[in-house]
């Protein structure tokens, strides 16, 4: 949306004013007034005309314009009804020098998850990839990961899901020591938990050069108005938890603790901790170069996970698949 009809917008829902007012207050003509009004009306805003001039009768559910009006982040958003990967429409955007913008679907056909694995991203998620261009070292990069994490987990406890936190990229609803169809199972330690259902996932993709982040492009999957019967094996959704959720509400909360955060490694870290399902757990980290297996201690700038050995040693662990162990 650009400036003009986002000035249109926020006029009229103020209103009502009449077309020449808004034509005098823009300095614009009336006829471009007319046309956007007409621009909105198409995107599905109700824009009535009284006596009085042009009000704002009722916002659409969902889309790009309905996410920017009232948005409290500097960020543009591009909608599709279907896409083959946010992810990927990002990346291209990114490669044109676009920043700060946003691409959000209602469904996605070739979604993916970390490490190239399948992800169902049906109609009723929120699928979202943002473009940034941080002012970050790229050894920082990560911390933007964690930032999404938090942002999502906010905005999912704004709309009563206990949300909680695994490293490095996975929100779940915790189920203390549940199998995937929930059932109680026997305590031994080679036995992962999950540590709850799957909610939400995040993708975080980056290119850079000479000691700099050209841009990052970060996913988030979110299964919100989702049912059962569409999700995968061990996940849940919102409207499974809670109900229906609206879903342009749950998008700007999400995008405005992201904007929040995305400065500021240190309060991400913070903001983490706080809402992590895996600190304090018994975990089995795979790795590039093996395997470890201790106790989550705390994660540490950018986002890598500290975990102490059976042997007393503290590692920290960048990347890995990280498991949470059920206690002895």
């Amino acid at each position: 949306m650009n400036d003009t009809r986002r000035a249109v917008l926020e006029a009229v829902a103020d209103g009502p004013i009449s077309g020449p007012d808004l034509a005098e207050r823009l300095d614009i003509s009336r006829n471009a007034v007319w046309k956007h009004v007409e621009a909105l009306r198409d995107a599905g805003f109700e824009i009535e005309s009284e006596e009085g001039g042009y009000l704002l009768g009722g916002v659409p559910e969902y889309g790009g314009p309905a996410v920017e009006f009232g948005l409290g982040a500097p960020f543009a958003v591009e909608y599709h009804d279907a896409i083959g990967s946010t992810n990927d429409r990002a990346r291209e955007l990114a490669a044109e020098g676009a920043s700060d913008v946003v691409v959000l679907a209602d469904e996605q056909t070739g979604s993916r998850g970390r490490l190239d694995r399948e992800w169902s991203a049906p109609s009723g998620g929120v699928w979202a990839s943002a473009v940034l261009r941080p002012d970050l070292p790229p050894a920082h990069a990560p911390a933007l990961t964690l930032a999404a994490a938090v942002a999502t987990t906010d905005a999912a406890r704004e709309a009563g899901v206990p949300a909680e936190i695994k490293w490095p990229n996975d929100v779940l609803v915790s189920g203390a020591n549940e199998t995937a169809e929930g059932e109680a199972t026997a305590e031994t330690e080679e036995t992962p938990d999950r540590g709850g259902r799957k909610l939400a996932g995040i993708l975080t993709e980056m290119e850079g050069e000479a000691g700099r982040v050209s841009w990052v492009v970060v996913g988030v999957g979110v299964n919100a108005n989702v049912s059962a019967d569409d999700l995968p094996e061990g996940a849940t959704s919102v409207r499974e938890e809670v109900g229906d959720v609206d879903r342009r509400v749950f998008v700007q909360r999400l995008l405005e603790r992201l904007d929040e955060l995305r400065a500021d490694p240190e309060a991400t870290i913070d903001a983490w901790r706080d809402r992590s399902a895996t600190l304090g757990q018994r975990v089995r980290v795979e790795t590039a170069t093996g395997e470890i297996v201790g106790e989550a201690v705390d994660v540490a700038v950018p986002g890598a996970l500290v975990v102490e050995t059976d042997e007393g040693e503290r590692v920290r662990v960048h990347a890995g698949d990280c498991e949470h162990l059920r206690p002895v």
